[in-house]
């Protein structure tokens, strides 16, 4: 699972997608395309899981996302190309925000107290960002774990929207609470979806 801070990426279509600066903070704009053939997938199911995940997690504020469901070569390129690692991987992320990595769950109030603002000055950031989830890891780790490969795509969606707002997996700590958010959100998505329908 990686998420890739990095401005004028070039996507496998060759469009030079760039760092823009935020728009309106309820600018809530979401794009899903399924580009692999090995499951089909409901995008339809998927798009109201992403809507209520991010009402969950980012309820203030605006978006501008794409999540892309892709196959192992697809994605074994991306992490190979932009991250410099061998093999396929589960989840990448690519923040274009103009604050990578700034977004904070915190409520807006307590948000600007603690950059010395008052509160009227505090603006959400607006998520900016592509996620690309692999079906293929998603079938295979769905064996090791015992769950479903729909929640497993699932999951990476919500790792995906966590890199988004901040959270950080390099260090042990991180990695731990992203993971504890990460469980709680799948659980909570969990209790409003039946994940298995993903899976027309």
């Amino acid at each position: 699972m990686a998420a890739w801070p990095k401005a004028g990426v070039r996507t496998r279509s060759g469009r030079l997608v760039s760092a823009r600066q935020p728009g309106p903070a309820r600018e809530r704009s979401l794009a899903l395309s399924n580009r692999q053939r090995l499951c089909r997938v409901d995008l339809r199911l998927l798009r109201q899981i992403a809507q209520a995940l991010l009402r969950e997690a980012w309820p203030d504020g605006g978006f501008d996302l794409a999540i892309h469901i892709v196959a192992a070569p697809e994605i074994t390129r991306l992490n190979e190309t932009f991250l410099q690692h061998k093999g396929s991987t589960d989840v990448i992320t690519f923040d274009y925000s103009e604050n990578v990595g700034q977004a904070s769950r915190l409520p807006l109030r307590k948000r600007a107290a603690s950059a010395g603002l008052d509160s009227r000055d505090a603006c959400p950031t607006l998520l900016h960002g592509e996620i690309y989830v692999c079906v293929d890891e998603a079938l295979s780790q769905a064996c090791r774990f015992r769950a479903t490969w729909q929640s497993e795509l699932v999951r990476y969606v919500v790792h995906g929207v966590l890199h988004l707002l901040g959270y950080d997996d390099q260090e042990t700590s991180a990695r731990r609470k992203m993971k504890r958010a990460e469980d709680a959100l799948v659980r909570t998505l969990g209790r409003e979806f039946e994940f298995r329908r993903l899976g027309r």
